[in-house]
């Protein structure tokens, strides 16, 4: 059942951010970082939290997973560093995330030579 609650969970966000593609003249990057503070927002609400106990990963791997992890980093670092967690709690919590995308997008940069659709 949690396979089926993430697929479902994940689709669902899927489809909403297609919906706004199709639908909206928002950009994509738009589109993403609207997903990010969204999930920091629902999260500091205290909304995101039944999401995810009944997504799984299928809340948290999208973008609003990422938004939910900046939040609870920056609550836990600040529940242990005072104030000073609020700069550094949510890089400490998505570090990991943050240094794959980087490695990543250098390696398929390298690959695929990447460059201007003209």
């Amino acid at each position: 059942m949690e396979y089926l609650n993430a697929f479902l969970c994940g689709g669902i966000l899927c489809a909403i951010g297609q919906i706004l593609i199709d639908k909206t003249q928002l950009t994509p990057a738009r589109i993403l970082t609207g997903y990010v503070v969204s999930g920091v927002l629902l999260t500091a609400l205290g909304l995101y939290d039944p999401v995810v106990e009944w997504g799984g990963a299928g809340a948290t791997v999208p973008l609003l997973g990422f938004g939910y992890s900046l939040a609870n980093g920056v609550k836990k670092a600040v529940a242990e560093k005072g104030w000073l967690g609020v700069m550094t709690g949510g890089l400490t919590a998505t570090a990991a995330g943050i240094a794959a995308a980087v490695v990543f997008g250098v390696i398929m940069a390298i690959l695929f030579k990447p460059g201007d659709k003209r």
